[in-house]
């Protein structure tokens, strides 16, 4: 029934009409934290964005509350992951469609030739693509592109913004394969929560084993932990990783699966996956995280 009436409701609310910001800037609602750097780094102070997710919070099994329609009713422009990230949002987002709100899946500026399949996922392609900084260059001057066409006026601060981001995503690439470089390629395992870092490895040469699959709304099994476990020890892996938006519990029971026989594995650290850090940190940003998950994963490996 509360499924029933959210979805009722949508319609009632985008019937309500907007009043409009004296200062005329875009109001602009993003899905993840990753999402809401991103646009702030574009948009700065020509747009108002709100950010539905916080830290720490799983977008894969986020539900929308009804201050979350009002934000989404308000909005110019919608910017959500794309390829079901936001996996119990979706037939919200298909709603906003039949009511001519403006939804962009930043997955839709990438080729989906290159993306990562997962039979495992329904068939489905993976989501967690700001692991791969080239395409999240790519990203960039797509909502560059977005926003200029909602606000021809800032186009030319827009493609500034874009323009020096994308330097600074360029820097933060020739940082991080300098850190990595310092991991010997054999040591390169990276075993975390769930899978959601095989763009990661694909772009800087990790074999990454996830515990759960790509969603983490797929539960780990017994089994699950006792072939991982082994892996762990055939693979002589020296730490293993929990996630800032997934619960350690899994991981906890792995070692405690690794370590009952007789081969010892550290719990390395705790990564930034599907969220950022706090606001006002480093890691709360895309780049700080970024950095702060590279070094975190090179220092536990080697």
């Amino acid at each position: 029934m509360k499924k029933l009436f959210f979805l009722l409701i949508i319609p009632v609310v985008f019937g309500c009409k907007n009043e409009k910001k004296s200062n005329q800037k875009l109001n602009i609602v993003t899905t993840t934290t990753m999402i809401t750097d991103l646009l702030t780094n574009i948009g700065g102070n020509l747009i108002n964005v709100q950010g539905l997710m916080g830290s720490g919070v799983d977008p894969h099994l986020y539900k929308a509350s009804e201050g979350d329609v009002t934000k989404l009713a308000n909005a110019d422009i919608i910017f959500y992951g794309g390829l079901h990230l936001e996996g119990k949002l979706v037939e919200v987002f298909e709603k906003m469609a039949h009511q001519n709100k403006k939804t962009v899946a930043l997955s839709d500026a990438l080729d989906s030739d290159t993306l990562i399949g997962s039979e495992s996922f329904q068939g489905n392609f993976d989501p967690h693509i700001w692991f791969d900084i080239s395409y999240w260059k790519t990203i960039t001057s797509y909502v560059v592109k977005i926003l200029s066409e909602a606000k021809p006026e800032y186009k030319q601060a827009f493609e500034t913004n874009g323009k020096n981001y994308i330097e600074k995503l360029t820097t933060l690439e020739s940082e991080i394969n300098t850190i990595i470089e310092q991991l010997p390629k054999e040591k390169r395992i990276l075993v975390t929560a769930h899978d959601a870092f095989n763009y990661f490895g694909k772009a800087y040469g990790f074999n990454v084993v996830g515990l759960q699959g790509i969603s983490t709304a797929t539960e780990a099994g017994v089994q699950d932990v006792q072939k991982l476990a082994a892996f762990i020890i055939e693979n002589k892996v020296k730490a293993i990783f929990v996630e800032s938006s997934v619960p350690k519990r899994t991981i906890e029971a792995l070692k405690a699966a690794v370590n009952s026989k007789n081969h010892h594995v550290e719990i390395g650290g705790t990564l930034y996956s599907d969220a950022l850090g706090s606001a006002g940190t480093v890691e709360g940003t895309y780049i700080g995280m970024f950095k702060y998950n590279v070094n975190t994963i090179v220092n536990a490996l080697k």
